[in-house]
């Protein structure tokens, strides 16, 4: 069996390409709208077999965190039936999948997690998140992007901070004033058929100290969620692993509920602790979509893994009998 890391996606990644992702006969997907309606919220079949997307009603957070969550644990539970996982990780939200998917949470009370995080960040503090590009068309750093990343956030104190670290691009949060400052000092680029920056839809300032109340309210809301020794390494925002064998049960809550809420989240950091202390064949990327893949080749072109140092060795790779990523959905 191959050797994999398995990598969950974050908000986000819920896209109208997605759309009927959701297998209705599941048991993992009949118990989520149970939940879902003790919640008194719309039934995640409705809406992932509607037959048009409708932003406002997808995108908020209460219906895509929920949503995606399910979609991923259904295609990583495949993905464990066919490989020999070496560990877990996920972006932003993907923490929270993460634990379920190793088994520190059960599928119910992961999706609480993910259901109650999300409507408390629709109640928290008012702002978003921007999204900017570090790397040129090739994937290669660019310097000068680096430094006027810099300068934006520099230039707002208070306002603007940094959210997460993704690869190539640099997320980037803070308050309404401050997203505005961000759109407006960053240099426009062109990066394939995509402008920057642009401000993520429906996102608030997450990983930020904007964000503290969201976790310290969800800290008591969610007091009897039982975090359990996870079956297999797991990998936080800080890259930092929780271990089978040494896992702090009381060190994973706080850090759920404290430093991934309210300080930046370095994806980067995970995918390469994943890469250098586990070794795996392959990352496999469940769904919905396909938004971390480019990401995740960044990240490798960046460590050189396996000799991959371009963009061109990178899709030479993917190519070829030994591909390096595997999405689980397009």
């Amino acid at each position: 069996m191959r050797r994999v890391a398995i990598v969950c996606p974050g908000r986000g990644s819920y896209t109208e390409k997605s759309l009927g992702s959701l297998p209705a006969d599941h048991g993992w997907v009949r118990s989520a709208e149970s939940l879902r309606r003790e919640y008194d919220l719309d039934p995640l079949l409705e809406l992932d077999q509607a037959s048009k997307f409708e932003p406002a009603r997808h995108l908020r957070p209460a219906n895509a965190a929920a949503l995606i969550y399910t979609v991923t644990m259904c295609d990583a539970a495949l993905a464990l039936s066919e490989n020999k996982t070496v560990c877990v990780l996920g972006n932003s939200m993907g923490w929270y999948t993460a634990l379920a998917v190793a088994s520190a949470l059960s599928f119910e009370e992961g999706f609480r997690l993910v259901q109650d995080m999300a409507l408390l960040q629709e109640e928290g503090e008012a702002g978003g998140q921007v999204i900017y590009p570090r790397v040129d068309e090739d994937w290669k750093a660019d310097p000068d992007a680096e430094g006027e990343i810099e300068a934006a956030l520099e230039s707002a104190p208070g306002e603007t901070y940094p959210s997460i670290d993704l690869g190539g691009y640099v997320v980037l949060a803070g308050t309404q004033k401050g997203v505005s400052h961000l759109l407006k000092t960053l240099p426009k680029v062109q990066l394939g058929k995509t402008t920057y920056p642009f401000r993520l839809a429906q996102h608030g300032p997450y990983h930020t100290p904007l964000a503290k109340s969201v976790g310290e309210r969800a800290k008591l809301r969610l007091a009897k969620l039982r975090f359990r020794k996870p079956r297999l390494p797991l990998i936080d925002g800080r890259g930092r692993i929780f271990s089978p064998w040494s896992a702090d049960l009381a060190a994973m809550r706080q850090y759920t509920f404290g430093d991934q809420v309210a300080t930046p989240y370095d994806f980067t950091a995970s995918v390469r602790v994943a890469l250098r202390e586990f070794a795996p064949e392959r990352l496999v990327l469940p769904g919905p979509g396909n938004s971390l893949g480019g990401v995740c080749a960044q990240i490798l072109i960046a460590e050189g893994w396996r000799g991959v140092h371009s963009r061109r060795d990178f899709e030479g790779a993917q190519e070829g009998d030994r591909p390096l990523i595997e999405s689980m959905r397009r």
